[in-house]
């Protein structure tokens, strides 16, 4: 993404007590070293031959401030009190967060008070009257072995602002960590600024949890590659349901609201899909060049085909009402069952007799314990969240850019969603592995008229 963005890290103040973490200021003496803050990640790094003045300069200055323990920090951990809270759906990898922040507070700090906020933002509205959990590393030991949350979860409430901030000065807390999504952290954002209204030195650190990994600039959200994982199972059982029956169709419906990358990556991970249909790329059911008439074929051809569609795809085909859920996104209609339907009644009425099988594994999905590879990366995000809220950031979010752990200001990673390019390397090689066409759409210069609308609103946010 070209353009010149301000990463700068919000301070609570300065940092002016030695840290209980013993590390190293030299190199070549193998110990691990403290991290500076004018340490940073350069955000661009792709080169164009068109590089323009202002190019260089956005390439110059996007620099980004890395995460990790400070040799000085902002607070005294004896009278730390820190509040963690997950909120919005399930995700793999919340009990692996929640499980890494209280033993880094414990273990590396000392931090004696720390509090688990039940069932996301309404565990700190009074009329709701939830309590919160002491939580020990004794008490989170083993829970990163099961999935769901530990704390519990639940979408809305964090809309009530002052409400909220009172109950955390109520609970004293001078530290919070909020694991969620984009309107989570769009809520947290506003936390934090109530709260320095208020004149309060309290530091909002978020963790970004979204299985859709669609927050900007994040090279990956926790929870993705769980659920890349767990769909690519559910495809492989389409296939070999499809692939048994005569003229077998395996349809799987994956997460995915406005971005396809679970849906995306689980094409590449398979090599067993034939469609994979996203929000970011519109496509025609009807028509000649439709979806349908393109399945009809590779039926006709191979006998058997397998279908992703994202739960975003294909929303203009469907009724919707426009409503919108307790997290401000918007109710989807289901693609899903709508492409069952509309797969059937198509073969049907071109007397081609196909055998269906729907799967959509999302709960499941949602509700399973990490694997390895993401249990590491919430180790990881969950410690440098700790080490910023010590310091006294606040405003940010914990992310991986580069493979580097960073500081990302939270107004930045919340003013639009991540999509896939459809220009990109990403969907270039999904449709290497599909094989489907690159358009299944009946008027090609209005489908792109559309996209080029799209992605100027899109570009507009960022400005």
């Amino acid at each position: 993404m070209k353009g010149r963005f301000d990463f700068t890290v919000e301070q609570l103040g300065e940092c002016k007590i030695p840290s209980p973490i013993k590390l190293s200021k030299t190199h070549g003496d193998f110990i691990a070293n403290y991290v500076r803050d004018d340490e940073f990640v350069r955000y661009n790094v792709d080169v164009y031959d068109d590089v323009l003045e202002t190019e260089a300069d956005a390439y110059a200055n996007n620099l980004i401030q890395k995460a990790g323990p400070r040799e000085n920090i902002y607070f005294n951990p004896a009278h730390v009190n820190a509040g963690i809270v997950t909120c919005g759906g399930l995700c793999p990898g919340l009990n692996d967060v929640i499980r890494a922040i209280v033993r880094c507070l414990w273990n590396r700090y000392g931090v004696r008070r720390i509090h688990g906020i039940r069932f996301g933002y309404k565990g700190l509205l009074p009329d709701y009257d939830y309590g919160t959990i002491p939580l020990t590393p004794d008490n989170v030991d083993d829970i990163h072995k099961t999935g769901g949350s530990f704390l519990g979860t639940s979408r809305g409430g964090g809309d009530r602002t002052i409400d909220i901030v009172d109950a955390i000065e109520r609970l004293n807390l001078n530290m919070i960590f909020i694991a969620g999504g984009d309107g989570t952290q769009r809520g947290a954002l506003d936390i934090a600024e109530e709260v320095e209204r208020r004149g309060l030195k309290i530091a909002v650190v978020g963790i970004p949890k979204t299985i859709d990994n669609d927050l900007i600039f994040i090279q990956k959200s926790f929870g993705f590659d769980t659920a890349v994982e767990k769909a690519t199972q559910a495809v492989a059982a389409a296939h070999m349901e499809a692939h048994s029956q005569i003229n077998g169709v395996g349809l799987v419906k994956l997460m995915g609201r406005e971005s396809g990358f679970i849906a995306t990556a689980t094409a590449l991970a398979s090599h067993e899909a034939n469609y994979c249909l996203i929000p970011e790329v519109p496509f025609d059911l009807d028509g000649p060049d439709g979806f349908l008439a393109s399945l009809a074929d590779r039926i006709q051809r191979r006998h058997h085909a397998v279908v992703i569609v994202a739960e975003g795809a294909g929303q203009e085909l469907l009724k919707t009402t426009g409503d919108k859920d307790a997290s401000g996104n918007v109710k989807l209609g289901d693609i899903g069952l709508y492409l069952k339907d509309r797969i059937e009644q198509y073969f049907k009425e071109n007397k081609i007799h196909i055998n269906l099988k729907y799967i959509d594994p999302s709960y499941q999905i949602r509700s399973a314990p990490a694997t390895p590879t993401d249990s590491v990366y919430c180790e990881r995000l969950g410690n440098n969240a700790v080490h910023a809220a010590m310091a006294g950031k606040t405003k940010i979010v914990i992310g991986l850019v580069h493979n580097k752990y960073v500081h990302l200001p939270i107004k930045l990673v919340t003013l639009r969603r991540n999509k896939v390019n459809p220009e990109g390397s990403m969907w270039r090689d999904t449709m290497d592995a599909t094989g489907q066409p690159v358009f299944m759409v009946n008027d090609k210069e209005a489908a792109l008229k559309k996209l080029a609308e799209e992605r100027k609103k899109a570009d507009a946010k960022l400005k």
